[in-house]
């Protein structure tokens, strides 16, 4: 049975937040807001929780994680950032996009797509999420909390603990969030291309 643990969403309390990301250094597969949809995330590196959350949301091992990051630095760990990427990167986060940038090697082979060494990157902006990411240290394994057969990700906390009281360790209840996922931005070649539409604006970029 998950526990719920009701963060305040524009003051996240500190006790709240830190027993969160205990059970994440513990292994815990959690679902916890953003500033698009509810998102399914663990720590980085927790092979056992990534394959709790693929089991959950019904995809193989080829599917690709998001690596939720604090801010920019944080970024520069995990992708290749040229200039030009990086003032599209500042211009656009936090906020709702999804990056596809070229991985660097501090990023976990399996996590990385199989041809094409990249990964996505996002920053959120979302109190609850950022204050997570700050107390945890490292990005945080994600996907979008959307369950097999849904047209839409979960967005009602009730409707979350319902679904997925017995498949992870921890919902993290932030209030009622977004229908729409991120919008995924392809940054691997020369001009942006947007991979899929989603809550962001990505009209400035392409």
């Amino acid at each position: 049975m998950s526990r719920v643990l009701q963060i305040h969403p524009a003051n996240p309390q500190p006790r709240l937040i830190g027993q969160a990301v205990e059970r994440l250094r513990a292994g815990a597969a959690i679902v916890y807001p953003t500033d698009s949809s509810y998102a399914l995330g663990c720590q980085l590196g927790d092979k056992a929780a990534a394959e709790r959350i693929r089991h959950i949301r019904q995809t193989d091992r080829h599917h690709n994680f998001t690596l939720v990051c604090r801010d920019l630095s944080e970024i520069a760990t995990y992708a290749k950032v040229d200039n030009q990427r990086f003032r599209l990167l500042k211009a656009a986060t936090p906020g709702p996009f999804t990056f596809i940038l070229q991985a660097t090697h501090e990023v976990p082979r399996r996590l990385q797509h199989p041809r094409r060494k990249t990964i996505g990157i996002r920053v959120p902006d979302n109190t609850i999420a950022r204050a997570l990411l700050a107390e945890l240290g490292e990005p945080l394994m994600s996907c979008t909390l959307i369950l097999p057969g849904d047209d839409w990700p979960l967005h009602d906390p009730g409707e979350i603990e319902e679904r997925l009281r017995h498949d992870v360790d921890l919902i993290v209840d932030g209030g009622p969030g977004q229908r729409e996922p991120t919008t995924v931005l392809d940054l691997t070649d020369d001009a942006p291309r947007l991979i899929r539409e989603g809550l962001g604006d990505a009209s400035p970029f392409l």
